[in-house]
């Protein structure tokens, strides 16, 4: 009898991938958790693993298909499911064990294939792990509190009852990437074209900016920051930095400046629950950081940036980076973003104006710092003097943020990376 493998659902509205390899061959034999597909999503490249110990015996799909949620992919000769064993007696079963008063979990446990490498190296059973997720997912905490004894996350609820389903999430949109598109005319009456499938980052990168510019009343503020005194300290520290595996650049200053003045004003560490009526406000200070990849842009995310050293960022930010520009970051590690920075100055950028990236309501943009006549008071007098200049600008929801909190915020912001001793006694 052959089990069908289906795409799983990989979480956050994502609906559909494009298939970058098969790793499998039909009569290979798999053990579960092996790697059988790499998937490319709106989101990310995902290793796709086996939920099955058996044999190959029919694929499906091959390299540049799309394929959606629920679509079978590939099928198996092997008769146990992973995770139905646990409802069949052992061959020597230890005395006065008792099987699980439950019905056994059917079929593949959802759960992003980084959760699922994370439950590997625990150590843990996904199929007796108790689900907080969306629509029955196991997420990363649910493995890491099983492993520390308990059956899910300190904050859940012990009814083992699966969520309401979730509201739609930002990404739930219609697959047409821009509706209402005007019809195009042919272009072939004036020369040759070439046609490129517009798909996975670029189209979810569509969709989200779409959806942003056209629900969310934008408003901009500019500031220009006398990075001088910083690069000397950059210039001073580089090294160190560098022979622990790190970068050390502006983003990295930006990302604890940022969350020091996000501290100060945390109506911009938030999101707005239209349907509730209400302000969402985090406690907790999680950075995206806009990567420019071969493929498009990707925000990754840096958890806990109030908790990291600058060294310890400047690692995690250059490695992070990597990952997502060789496509191998997952999912998760884009996730759950309070606040976003995007820095246009690496590619030489100056004045732009960055759009948000909702469900927040703020967004960073730093350019290029350069240098710059600026007018120093001196003792004796003020002064034109060249000065290292690195233009900000913060967009904000006008919804929930007013131009005076923009205004605040990039003053603050300001203050604190014009005085590398300011940035470091903000951090205490």
């Amino acid at each position: 009898m052959a089990l069908e493998f289906k795409l799983p659902d990989l979480g956050e509205g994502i609906h559909e991938g494009e298939v970058l390899a098969v790793r499998v061959g039909v009569g290979q034999a798999v053990k579960e958790g092996d790697i059988i597909l790499e998937v490319e999503t709106d989101k990310a490249a995902v290793e796709i693993p086996s939920p099955y110990t058996g044999t190959i015996a029919e694929i499906r799909v091959k390299p540049g298909d799309t394929v959606k949620v629920g679509q079978v992919l590939l099928t198996f000769t092997q008769e146990t499911r992973a995770g139905e064993a646990a409802a069949k007696p052992a061959k020597e079963p230890p005395p006065s064990a008792a099987l699980p008063a439950a019905s056994p979990r059917k079929g593949p446990v959802p759960a992003s294939p980084a959760t699922r490498r994370l439950a590997r190296e625990l150590k843990v059973d996904l199929a007796n792990v108790t689900p907080s997720g969306a629509a029955g997912q196991a997420t990363a905490d649910d493995v890491r509190a099983f492993a520390a004894g308990r059956k899910g996350p300190a904050a859940a609820s012990p009814s083992p009852a699966a969520p309401p389903p979730a509201a739609p999430a930002v990404e739930d949109l219609p697959a047409a990437p821009i509706a209402g598109a005007a019809e195009l005319p042919d272009f072939t009456r004036w020369g040759p074209v070439e046609r490129v499938a517009f798909r996975s980052i670029r189209r979810a990168t569509a969709r989200q900016m779409s959806l942003a510019w056209s629900q969310i009343p934008h408003v901009s503020s500019q500031e220009l920051v006398d990075v001088t005194r910083l690069e000397a300290f950059r210039e001073r520290h580089k090294k160190e930095v560098a022979s622990l595996g790190g970068r050390l650049t502006f983003t990295v200053f930006a990302l604890k400046a940022a969350t020091s003045v996000l501290k100060a004003f945390p109506q911009i560490n938030s999101s707005l629950d239209a349907a509730a009526g209400e302000i969402v406000i985090k406690k907790y200070y999680h950075i995206g950081v806009a990567v420019n990849t071969a493929e498009g842009l990707m925000v990754p995310v840096i958890r806990n940036v109030d908790d990291k050293s600058i060294k310890a960022l400047a690692v995690e930010l250059h490695e992070l980076i990597q990952k997502t520009d060789a496509r191998k970051i997952g999912v998760e590690q884009m996730q759950g973003g309070t606040f976003t920075i995007t820095n246009a100055g690496a590619l030489g950028g100056w004045g732009f104006v960055p759009i948000i990236n909702p469900p927040q309501v703020a967004i960073l943009g730093l350019g290029q710092a350069r240098l710059q006549p600026a007018v120093v008071t001196r003792e004796q007098g003020p002064e034109i003097v060249p000065r290292l200049i690195m233009p900000v600008v913060l967009s904000i929801d006008h919804r929930v943020l007013d131009g005076a909190d923009s205004v605040n915020f990039l003053k603050r912001f300001k203050q604190i990376m014009e005085d590398p001793d300011e940035l470091l006694m903000s951090l205490v």
